[in-house]
């Protein structure tokens, strides 16, 4: 069998899972799930984030359909940004991801130190 026939939406699937998987989106994800609508700046603190970090991961979330930009033009202009429908069946997902991560945080620092550990008794 052919490994395009073996999973033939692979490539697709690995596309999506680096957009969507990548550190500051599943954060500005949980974010704007947790707080609702936020202005980038407001963004920008809640993660302790680059403005340029931010400003690419917002525009691809934008472009992926899960994240809305509304620019509001006043003086000065303010521009704010919720979870779209899309965005917002994301949420479960993502959530599941960070509670398992806080749940384990301190079983992933004992197993770093051990496997750190045995790495500086080897040759």
């Amino acid at each position: 069998m052919l490994k395009s026939q073996q999973c033939p939406d692979c490539k697709r699937i690995n596309e999506v899972l680096s957009r969507v998987g990548d550190r500051w989106s599943v954060l500005v994800v949980i974010t704007l799930a947790q707080y609702g609508t936020l202005r980038f700046n407001e963004l920008k603190r809640h993660l302790s984030i680059s403005q340029r970090m931010l400003s690419l991961t917002l525009k691809q979330l934008e472009r992926d359909g899960l994240v809305n930009r509304t620019y509001h033009q006043t003086i000065p202009p303010k521009v704010e940004y919720n979870l779209t429908e899309l965005g917002q069946s994301f949420r479960a997902p993502v959530s599941a991801l960070g509670s398992w991560a806080l749940d384990n945080l301190f079983k992933i620092d004992a197993a770093r130190e051990a496997y750190d550990a045995g790495q500086s008794k080897q040759p």
